[in-house]
């Protein structure tokens, strides 16, 4: 973990080595001033040499202001250190889940990860500040302070030992017991974000159901549920305080005691004591900054740990040594695919599917929620790797190509269509980055988008919000579309992506395709016959099974399945908005 983590150091090396190195020099300056006192009281003040006490006092305040200067430039550079520490590992966990397969995304929770970019990351930050500029200062001023008080007085430095020991114990005690209860903490921070989270994205579905108090019930659970563990802790912590006075004020009267019998006995001096009496407050002070790191360590051990998770994460999916650059055509061939998303655990999503679909076709996939149509075409853009058999496009295995090169050809609109904050057109150069203003109305009037377009004062340059949450699902929908034929791939996968449009515009939609891109493979994944049944083929799919591939006219006389979702939905209540026509501003009524 601590290998991982130091590797996100990088540019802020020097700074993160000039921090100590100032407070080492300011360290040693603090040191030598109760000495310098010690002088003043011995050489000038009790021998009457006023001469002695300017000497010693000038050069006291002159060591004064260069601890100070040190001591400024060792929290600058620690400053700097620490918050381009934590900018680092941010960017550094940013870029490694931009190269996460979606087998390694399913293993965190959105919220999970929000957590370490934030909280865990701003522990981390705070927590190496204090390594590289009090866990310096405080072993090394309880060091210097310590050898300062044996060449004084040997016998007297006995006190501060027995102290040591005692005090070292109960902050041990106290850390060992805070630190299991910070790791448990972290975790109920991951519950808060995802109840936030789940809220704020769901809030138009909250207020429909007027679930306002339930979502607060369930918030303030969850926010009591951090304020015990807290409290819990930092019950634990409060008892640093009282152990460090105990012994402070103990080494205070035992050095008061025995200081007192040295001078009267003549084998210490009165500005000794005096300067003893600074260095075991030193030393005192030096003991409590040391809990304070530990205290920071126990809580941002937890914190790094699921920090090094994520950058330690390998993607499951790589390129080969040696990766084909070149997809000749749309075929797709599934032989014998086998595939879990859990590799190994024995459940198969899709189990033997072997099909073969030429270039140019229009291909239909069918079937009940949970039967395995997504996962069959997540497979063709290699978002996933199968388990047994393989998966080629233009005749060749997805596991060959480069991903990047094969994903452009391969364009997906998937079930949950999202929108990026921005303009209309930003949204679809996504598409292709350096697409041309009629490059992407060409796109919009292939998908059906341009009419509502058209009717925004804005036109392409209208904003999205966040999400797309100002646009209707229809509209959505259709913008994802023209953002995928923006690619001009070679094979175009739609996945239940016209469900909110009417079957009007479903069906001008596919004219398009046919007349437009009448090269490009189309797989369009639908829960109504009529989206399909004008596809070259249609696969029906079953429990993860192919259950049928013929056209639609032999399926209707063929397969149970096929029959009895048609006669379901066209013989039944028919397609319902089948006649629906858009309103004036261009959304589905």
């Amino acid at each position: 973990m601590i290998k991982t983590l130091f590797k996100q150091i990088k540019q802020y090396k020097k700074s993160s080595i000039l921090s100590p190195v100032f407070v080492i020099f300011e360290v040693i300056l603090e040191v030598l001033i109760p000495f310098i006192t010690a002088s003043i009281i011995d050489k000038g003040i009790e021998a009457g040499n006023m001469q002695k006490v300017y000497f010693y006092g000038g050069l006291m305040i002159i060591m004064a202001v260069l601890s100070l200067i040190c001591g400024v430039l060792a929290g600058k550079y620690a400053a700097t250190a620490s918050a381009g520490f934590a900018a680092n590992l941010r960017e550094g966990m940013y870029e490694n889940i931009q190269k996460f397969s979606f087998s390694n995304i399913d293993k965190y929770s959105t919220a999970g990860l929000v957590t370490r970019m934030t909280t865990d990351v701003t522990n981390i930050q705070n927590a190496y500040q204090m390594c590289i500029r009090i866990a310096v200062r405080a072993p090394l001023m309880f060091l210097c302070s310590m050898s300062m008080c044996i060449f004084i007085n040997a016998k007297l430095s006995i006190i501060f030992l027995v102290a040591l020991v005692i005090l070292a114990s109960a902050l041990i005690l106290i850390m060992t017991k805070a630190s299991k209860i910070f790791k448990q903490v972290f975790n109920k921070y991951d519950d808060l974000n995802a109840s936030v989270q789940e809220n704020i994205s769901g809030i138009r579905v909250v207020k429909a159901f007027v679930r306002e108090d339930y979502e607060n019930k369930k918030f303030i659970k969850a926010a009591e549920n951090l304020y015990k563990m807290f409290v819990k802790a930092e019950s634990l912590l409060a008892f640093n305080n009282p152990a460090m006075m105990i012994v402070i004020y103990g080494c205070i009267i035992a050095l008061s005691w025995f200081g007192a019998k040295f001078i009267v006995a003549g084998n210490l001096t009165t500005g000794e004591l005096t300067s003893m009496f600074s260095y075991v407050m030193s030393m005192m002070m030096s003991l409590m900054m040391f809990s304070m790191v530990f205290v920071m360590i126990s809580m941002s051990a937890a914190s790094g740990k699921r920090i090094a998770e994520v950058l330690e994460e390998q993607a499951d999916l790589h390129n080969p040594a040696n990766p084909e650059t070149n997809i000749k055509d749309g075929s797709i061939d599934f032989n014998h695919v086998n595939f879990s998303y859990k590799h190994g655990s024995g459940e198969k999503t899709l189990r033997d599917i072997d099909i073969h679909i030429k270039s140019g076709e229009t291909v239909g996939i069918i079937g009940g929620t949970g039967c395995g149509k997504s996962s069959l075409v997540n497979l063709i853009s290699r978002l996933y790797d199968v388990d047994d058999g393989s998966v080629c496009v233009g005749g060749i295995d997805v596991r060959n190509y480069d991903m990047e090169m094969l994903r452009n050809q391969v364009s997906v609109v998937l079930q949950k269509n999202v929108l990026f904050s921005g303009t209309i057109l930003d949204n679809l150069r996504w598409g292709k980055e350096d697409a041309t203003e009629e490059e992407c109305i060409e796109a919009c009037k292939q998908a059906c988008a341009n009419d509502f377009i058209e009717k925004f004062p804005d036109k392409y340059n209208t904003w999205i919000e966040q999400g797309g949450n100002n646009v209707s699902g229809g509209q959505k929908q259709r913008l994802c579309i023209a953002r995928a034929l923006l690619k001009k791939p070679k094979i175009l996968i739609l996945d239940d992506s016209t469900s909110a449009v009417d079957t009007h515009t479903d069906s001008k939609i596919r004219e398009a395709f046919a007349t437009k891109i009448p090269g490009t493979t189309k797989l369009i994944i639908a829960q109504r016959i009529s989206s399909v049944q004008d596809a070259d083929r249609i696969i029906v799919m079953d429990d993860g099974k192919i259950n049928a591939f013929d056209t639609h006219e032999n399926l209707l006389k063929t397969n149970d399945i096929y029959k009895e979702i048609y006669e379901t939905q066209v013989k039944g209540s028919g397609d319902f908005d089948e006649d629906m026509s858009e309103d004036k501003n261009g959304g589905e009524r």
